[in-house]
């Protein structure tokens, strides 16, 4: 071989890359791009973003959840024990077993209030089964008068006779529908008082009644505890058991005083309430069945009722 063919050779040999080298570079048409693959493994900072596991909570929500979880413990065990003596108190009451704190004057009070509701009660089913006759009645009035009034058109020869009881008709269903605002009227009061005014007094008197027992309970309680004849599993201290009476106690006189006042005012505001609705009533319906159309309009002025249309009037009451 000559010297210019190992010339060339070896320049070849020359510019042919590595085995390394090869596989770092990539090569595209007649120019060189050299990619370098780096073969060191670059790590990240994680200093600022530790990794979360369940043993990374810190100490102090692991102390606010267990405080949580306890409090919830207790208060189910409070409202526990509670509920098991207040059903024993009612259940030996019962059988003539134990003693219960009674108000004599108060639980009278009481009784009267239920009786009351119950009567008024009564009141407001039967005047609204009248108003709802009525209105069905004003109904057939009004279609009598429509009928006498196309029946006159028809029958000349009993014309007269027709108008006059198309008119009289007329007439009972307009005064009709004045004496239905008032009947309203009534009845919604009456509703107002029966189920609202005297049902809120009537919910503190059962709130009352639960703090009654719930302290002649804690009563007995301590009651056995000076005496020593409490069952062994329901022994507590007397400082707690002093604790807890003295608290119902308090709960208990609270809601007796709250029930005094407010039978006090439902007193006063029953009388004034039926004082004028009974007035109402008896005006409107002796008015409109003695023909006195203008003295069922002064009484529905005297009262501020609002007269409305028939179609009101009716959707208002199905809606009552």
């Amino acid at each position: 071989m000559n010297k210019s063919s190992e010339k060339s050779i070896h320049e070849m040999l020359k510019n042919t890359p590595s085995m390394n080298d090869s596989t770092d570079v990539v090569h595209t048409g007649s120019e060189q791009q050299t990619i370098k693959h780096s073969t060191t493994l670059t790590l990240r900072n994680v200093s600022n973003h530790s990794l979360t596991s369940p043993t990374s909570v810190s100490l102090e929500d692991e102390s606010a959840y267990i405080k949580n979880g306890s409090s919830k413990l207790d208060t189910f065990r409070n409202w526990s024990i509670t509920t098991y003596k207040c059903t024993k108190q009612i259940m030996l009451e019962k059988l003539g077993k134990s003693t219960r704190t009674v108000d004599l004057e108060l639980e009278a009070q009481i009784d009267q209030l239920k009786e009351t509701q119950k009567k008024y009660l009564s009141i407001l089913r039967l005047s609204r089964a009248f108003t709802s006759h009525f209105y069905n009645c004003m109904q057939t009035q009004s279609l009598l008068s429509e009928t006498f009034a196309d029946l006159a058109q028809k029958s000349p020869e009993l014309q007269e006779e027709f108008l006059r009881n198309a008119e009289t008709q007329r007439i009972l269903t307009k005064n009709g529908e004045l004496l239905l605002n008032a009947l309203n009227f009534f009845i919604s009061s009456i509703n107002t008082l029966c189920n609202k005014t005297i049902e809120d007094t009537l919910l503190t008197i059962r709130q009352y009644e639960l703090a009654r027992v719930e302290y002649d309970a804690y009563r007995v309680d301590m009651e056995q505890q000076r005496t020593g004849g409490s069952e062994p599993q329901q022994k507590y201290s007397s400082d707690e058991v002093q604790k807890k009476y003295e608290k119902c106690k308090d709960q208990y006189e609270k809601l007796r005083s709250d029930i005094v006042v407010k039978m006090q005012f439902l007193e006063e505001n029953r009388i004034k309430v039926m004082h004028k609705q009974l007035l109402l009533f008896h005006n409107a319906i002796a008015a409109y069945f003695a023909g006195n159309a203008n003295g069922l309009e002064k009484t529905l002025q005297q009262f501020n009722i609002s007269l409305k249309s028939p179609n009101s009037v009716t959707s208002s009451w199905l809606e009552q």
